[in-house]
């Protein structure tokens, strides 16, 4: 008997999880117990996962009720950890341990030696640092009274400045940091405010040794707004999504609307369903944004004939002040449009009957994971015949949380990458962009969506978010948490059930 793809797939995921587990484990070893107890909270957030996806890869399915149990099981330690974790770091001795541990992994480097290549890695909103400050920078531009000036913002009660690096036309600050990074951070940028008005913006982020530094760029290099021609693309962008989204619901009814225009008035309820979702994601964004004082552009809806739409693509326009923002602003989006989505699907399985206006084959509800549990659940033996009428609340639901776990996957910028960045930092978000091209990879060789969506990831959304104003400060547990939440529910609805469980519930004529 052969393998299906979807157990590959699973067994991928899990291998991938694993093997970043271990090579958590390895590398936290030497910090001690402080290295440990964070190793333990990457565990407690991926055990939810190992455990259903590796008994679903032999055969195993745990009920919905048990996923719930797994999750708030995994929420209610992870918090616990975390609570160790800032006790653990408040101890003398173990910050004593920490500290002898770093200075003994950092080997004395020359003066100017360090590399600075991860601090500001968005060429389209602040210039790249360079690899070694020394080497090939491009003439000062800085003036050397603002340099002096910015110079003399530090204390001994923020940040203690023991070496500047002029660099391009701003210039980077190595020293200590001393108090808490937000406060730090809040008070240094409206001492630079005071002495050099709006023209600079002060970044606080760590370099490649995980050591705090300052960053001083000019606000020039601030996101531009969109210009005229790049908004005349998102509006045309926007009605070629219409015009996919009204052959999508063609499809659904079993027939090609390009070819029957006069039948619009019957995919015309479908297409405004898809679109009701699309334009909830998008208001979460921009209402998160404008609560947290960050513009973010027009989006730029992506076509296609699958699903009517994968999303929309959208930057931001405005420096994100920290890593809570960036998280806040990502994750907005997908939770509402996907509510919406859940929520249109649950009325549409419950108002489904025989004479529904669609009619689709049972093994449909195979190819997810999550719809085809809650379908089950609301309409039990029905999805025992070979064909089931259901509303059309059901398909709009379905393709609305498709589109938004497609925007979920942690990669790049995408809602999912954002997230992944905000919570974990940015060398785990390249890790794991690299991981889902991954898996988009094998999943394309039996799926033609996922390699549509990974085109769409490489070419135009594999870069990471620009660094928030102040990367220092991590997001609270209950964020971790809903990125937990979050990445789970769409992995869920993105697998399908494998035949041996589809038969075992009962899922297909």
């Amino acid at each position: 008997m052969g393998i299906a793809s979807e157990d590959i797939v699973t067994a991928t995921i899990v291998l991938i999880a694993l093997g970043i587990l271990a090579i958590g484990f390895y590398r936290s070893r030497s910090f001690g117990k402080l290295g440990i107890v964070s190793w333990l909270q990457s565990v407690v957030l991926m055990a939810p996962w190992l455990l259903f996806f590796g008994l679903f890869a032999v055969g195993i399915y745990i009920n919905l009720a048990g996923v719930l149990f797994l999750i708030v099981a995994s929420a209610g330690t992870y918090i616990f950890l975390g609570n160790k974790l800032r006790t653990l770091s408040q101890d003398p001795t173990q910050q004593e341990q920490f500290e002898k541990m770093l200075r003994a992994k950092s080997k004395p480097k020359p003066p100017n030696k360090e590399a600075t290549e991860s601090l500001i890695s968005e060429p389209s909103t602040v210039k790249k640092l360079p690899t070694n400050p020394t080497q090939s920078i491009e003439p000062i531009e800085i003036p050397p009274e603002d340099l002096q000036i910015a110079k003399g913002i530090f204390g001994i009660d923020t940040f203690f400045a023991t070496d500047s690096v002029p660099y391009q036309d701003g210039a980077f600050f190595r020293g200590n940091l001393r108090g808490d990074p937000e406060t730090t951070y809040t008070r240094l940028s409206q001492k630079l405010k005071e002495c050099l008005d709006d023209r600079y913006r002060l970044f606080l982020v760590p370099d490649r040794e995980n050591k705090p530094i300052v960053v001083i760029l000019p606000s020039r290099n601030e996101p531009k707004p969109l210009s005229a021609t790049q908004k005349a693309l998102a509006i045309g962008l926007a009605i070629a999504t219409f015009a996919t989204t009204l052959e999508t619901a063609g499809i659904l009814m079993g027939f090609d609307f390009f070819n029957d225009l006069d039948r619009i008035q019957e995919v015309l309820p479908v297409s405004l369903g898809i679109w009701a979702v699309l334009v909830a994601h998008e208001i979460g964004h921009q209402v998160m944004a404008a609560r947290h004082e960050v513009r973010i552009s027009w989006p730029f809806f992506i076509p296609t004939w699958q699903v009517g739409s994968f999303g929309a693509i959208n930057r931001f326009e405005s420096f994100v002040s920290n890593r809570t923002v960036l998280f806040d602003v990502a994750l907005a989006g997908p939770a509402a449009g996907g509510l919406l989505s859940l929520g249109m699907l649950m009325t549409g399985l419950y108002l489904s009957h025989p004479g529904s206006l669609f009619q689709i084959p049972s093994d449909f509800f195979q190819g997810s994971m999550l719809v085809g549990t809650l379908a089950k659940v609301v309409l039990g033996s029905a999805l025992e015949e070979s064909v089931v009428d259901i509303h059309p609340l059901v398909a709009i639901g379905w393709l609305g949380l498709v589109i938004n776990a497609l925007n979920l996957m942690p990669a790049g910028q995408l809602d999912g990458g954002r997230a992944i960045q905000a919570i974990y930092g940015r060398i785990t978000a390249g890790r794991t962009t690299i991981a889902t091209l991954i898996v988009l990879a094998i999943a394309s060789l039996v799926n033609p969506l996922a390699l549509y969506w990974a085109i769409v990831i490489l070419f135009l959304q594999r870069n990471l978010e620009s660094p928030s104003l102040n990367e220092l400060t991590e997001p609270d547990d209950t964020r971790a948490v809903l990125v937990l939440l979050a990445l789970f529910l769409t992995i869920v609805t993105l697998i399908p059930l494998t035949p041996s469980v589809a038969g075992t519930l009962g899922i297909g004529g």
